[in-house]
């Protein structure tokens, strides 16, 4: 056993440092940890790097190894879906649908992040670095933001386990964001684990390796606390509430719940507007319906806004565009925030959603997966795919102009950016998080919103049916919230801004230097090895 140990031992830290790692997202009170997590694994990497008669497919597997454990832990909410009651699916079908979801999420993002161990192991063999060993953590750091970043592209990715996650109690630490974007805080946090790395394997350049992590982490402290100290807000305030109704998706779509639902949101609308309360937003598909086509659905919000005399933003169902709400033209519905101003009017601009969550919205693919797994075929509640939004809507209300995130918009930093740039002076996230119960999923998608605001430099309104609804201010900090499983309400007064951080004027450059070093260093070395084999 003794043996099997010592052999596996590199695995064995690879497993071990992948979950620890993953554990601080889930559980930001460990973040702490996250400092010093990776090294394990970057020891592991290093040694098998060294070893040139490891081949590239070997590191792959390793890659693998750290990846799987890592994404396990990060998608271990899925368990929290079982028994899928919305979906009407048997228990045994929701135990397939729940364990496939889990465990092919977590293999899928393994497959594409696993390419880290080889393209690290690649740079760490090239010619050109040999001497300066030094500079292999900002090289690894720049590999991991380079991969984190494409998680963010197409419909299969899904940017839920990024790094600076783990720091989400240090607001601190986050703030960086402003400036350089949330990609710079995993890089800190990735140079300085391999930096340790490097001081335990490499007995040479230790001073440059202490230089190099303490020069970023203090850094990277030193632009959290000038966006802290430069802060300031001026105008007048606007009082937002939230409305957090608690009905469960089980309820929601069952089809006999509307009456309830109505009077939860009816009675905490009231309360909100009697609270002072200027604007007032509902969770994600309160109303799961086609709304305009329901002429009385359409009557009672308007007399709901009239009497609370207070603009409503609510999320719903509709088909079309513009204030032409009778256009059924287009072949589907979208899942859309509508705003009922405090006259009874709707207002002109519709927000659609952007980023439609795979299995819930729609399909992909979805003549291939009916064949082969019918009951993942079978999530999508409302038996049709969804259309997707294409801009950033602005919604021109009484009090401002509003920029708003439909639940899985809120993970994509570039949607609120582009948000802000279109001219938002706060942000509205409207969300459904019923789906993972109380699990630590409410958690970490409430801190994405947390980092949407502190990029962008604006106050940010979340309502979620479930939990958690926040109101959190450009600095990220939550003004106040309502925790998981709870119905009411939360309001406060927020300044609409117009400010622009220096993020929102240059997006993911840093990232953009990251993938432009680790491609400069790659065609340096190619450049390197003709010219060594010319003469």
């Amino acid at each position: 056993m003794k043996k099997f140990l010592l052999k596996k031992s590199k695995d064995i830290m690879l497993v071990i440092s992948g979950a620890l790692t993953a554990l601080t997202l889930v559980v930001p009170d460990l973040g702490f940890i996250e400092w010093l997590s990776l090294i394990p694994a970057a020891i592991a990497l290093i040694s098998y790097s060294q070893d040139r008669e490891i081949k590239y497919k070997k590191l792959y597997r390793k890659g693998m190894l750290f990846f799987i454990s890592y994404y396990l832990v990060i998608y271990h909410w899925f368990l929290y879906m079982y028994p899928l009651d919305f979906a009407g699916i048997s228990k045994m079908a929701a135990v397939g649908v729940v364990l496939f979801a889990w465990l092919g999420l977590s293999l899928f993002q393994a497959l594409g992040s696993a390419l880290i161990f080889v393209l690290f192991a690649f740079i760490f063999r090239l010619e050109i670095l040999k001497r300066v060993s030094w500079v292999l953590p900002i090289f690894a750091a720049a590999i991991w933001t380079s991969f984190e970043w494409i998680q963010t592209i197409g419909w299969w990715g899904v940017p839920w386990g990024r790094l600076c996650l783990g720091q989400s109690n240090v607001t601190l630490f986050l703030r960086s964001s402003a400036v350089l974007g949330s990609y710079f805080l995993t890089f800190v946090i990735v140079a300085v684990n391999f930096s340790f790395a490097c001081l335990i394997v490499f007995k040479e350049s230790k001073k440059q390796l202490v230089s190099a992590a303490a020069i970023l982490f203090c850094l990277n402290i030193v632009l959290g606390l000038t966006v802290t100290l430069s802060y300031k807000d001026e105008g007048d305030t606007v009082r937002f509430g939230a409305v957090q109704g608690n009905i469960s998706t089980s309820e929601k779509w069952g089809g006999d719940t509307v009456n309830r639902s109505w009077e939860v949101h009816y009675k905490l609308t009231r309360e909100a507007a009697l609270n002072g309360a200027d604007v007032i937003v509902w969770s994600e598909t309160v109303l799961p319906y086609n709304f305009f086509e329901n002429q009385t659905l359409v009557d009672y919000m308007s007399d709901l806004a009239r009497t609370a005399s207070s603009t409503i933003l609510f999320s719903t169902f509709t088909e079309g565009n513009g204030a032409d709400y009778s256009d059924s033209h287009y072949d589907g519905l979208y899942n859309s925030i509508v705003e009922v101003k405090s006259d009874g009017s709707y207002g002109e601009n519709i927000y659609f959603k952007q980023r439609l969550v795979p299995f819930g919205e729609f399909v992909p693919m979805r003549s291939l997966i009916t064949k082969i797994i019918p009951p993942l075929a079978e999530l999508d509640v409302l038996g049709e795919d969804l259309l997707f939004g294409k801009d950033a809507v602005i919604i021109e209300s009484e009090v401002g102009r509003i920029g708003c995130g439909i639940c899985f918009d809120s993970i994509y930093e570039q949607l609120m950016r582009e948000a802000v740039l279109s001219g938002a002076q706060i942000l509205v996230i409207s969300t459904n998080d019923a789906w993972f119960s109380d699990s630590a999923a409410l958690e970490m998608h409430n801190s994405q919103a947390r980092l949407r605001a502190i990029e962008t430099g604006r106050y940010l309104v979340r309502s979620a049916n479930t939990g958690i609804s926040s109101i959190i201010d450009p600095l990220g900090r939550e003004m106040t919230r309502l925790g998981a499983l709870e119905d009411g309400i939360i309001y406060d007064d927020v300044y609409m801004r117009d400010n622009i951080t220096p993020y929102t004027y240059i997006g993911n450059l840093f990232v953009y230097v990251c993938i432009a070093a680790v491609i400069g260093i790659v065609f340096s070395e190619l450049v390197f090895y003709k010219r060594k084999n010319t003469f």
